[in-house]
């Protein structure tokens, strides 16, 4: 069974600082991310893509309307496909740049995200990886905007940056943090995700664009952190009472939780925090098939794409 058809408002282009645009697109559930435009005195930036070919062609279009400038950059935040599928759109004009993690691993998954929801329509999309990589740090000069692209991780992924303006104070957070959306670590780090959400708040920031929901202030770790925090002592308790992780699922009430977009993920986040709680590595790989078919298997049907 799919979900039901659901109309949602159009992506909206918000200033949040001087030249310094959030492209968001909601509700923000899966495959709706945001995205950031740095439109510096001459040159400008992209911070992700979308998902989709039409999504995409709707971002260039945002660019187009703040600034007379086609990116010179794309930085990719982490290799999900919602982030980075829509990259092809905006070279050979600009380069991609991101974690050496995200080019290896942008490779190794291809366009398999497209096959998780056949029924959306995805376009001609061409697959196209970052090509300048860093490993910890890397600062971007975007027409007088410095950008300082950080690793930070295992946590959402392996390999997720943000994107820090310290001019500004306004932190792109990937989708290590999201606006009203339930964390998704399995293929990163419940532990990973604590650590790396203190370290985002030494930052100082003012103002957090995240990998999903609306522009938010620094409010947003407080709610990611206690979920994370949740998820692990649920996987303690359950791991000890010998139940499966889609069996704690099943017994547990969300509670403050339940408000959260896609609460489904609480079971690929659960078979994380077991995997660390038996002492797995951090970002260790995982079945992220067999995953993805247990939350559907609680869900009761596909999670919702409006991608």
């Amino acid at each position: 069974m799919t979900a039901p058809v659901q109309r949602l408002a159009p992506p909206r282009t918000q200033e949040v600082a001087d030249r310094v645009f959030a492209y968001v697109q909601p509700d923000g559930g899966w495959c709706l991310n945001n995205a950031g435009i740095l439109a510096g005195e001459g040159v400008t930036a992209l911070v992700d893509t979308a998902a989709t070919e039409r999504r995409s062609l709707a971002l260039r279009d945002a660019v187009r309307s703040v600034t007379p400038h086609a990116p010179r950059y794309v930085v990719n935040t982490h290799f999900h496909g919602d982030h980075t599928f829509g990259n092809y759109v905006f070279t050979p004009g600009a380069v991609v740049v991101g974690h050496e993690r995200t080019r290896t691993e942008m490779t190794e998954a291809g366009l398999h995200l497209t096959g998780l929801w056949p029924d959306v329509e995805w376009g001609d999309l061409v697959l196209d990886p970052p090509s300048v990589t860093y490993r910890d740090r890397l600062t971007l000069h975007v027409g007088g905007i410095e950008a300082e692209l950080v690793h930070v991780g295992p946590a959402h992924t392996t390999n997720d940056t943000v994107v820090w303006l310290p001019a500004q104070r306004v932190l792109f957070t990937g989708d290590l943090v999201m606006a009203g959306v339930t964390p998704f670590c399995p293929m990163g780090s419940v532990a990973g995700s604590l650590e790396a959400i203190a370290r985002l708040r030494g930052f100082g920031a003012e103002t957090l664009v995240t990998g999903h929901g609306p522009v938010c202030g620094p409010e947003v770790f407080d709610v990611a952190e206690s979920y994370l925090r949740w998820v692990h002592e649920l996987a303690v308790a359950g791991d000890a009472a010998g139940l499966s992780p889609l069996e704690v699922a099943r017994e547990t009430d969300l509670g403050e939780y339940a408000e959260l977009l896609d609460s489904e993920r609480l079971v690929p986040n659960l078979h994380r925090a077991y995997a660390e709680v038996r002492g797995a590595r951090r970002g260790a790989p995982m079945d992220i098939g067999a995953l993805f078919g247990e939350m559907i298997e609680h869900h009761g049907r596909l999670p919702a794409c409006h991608a």
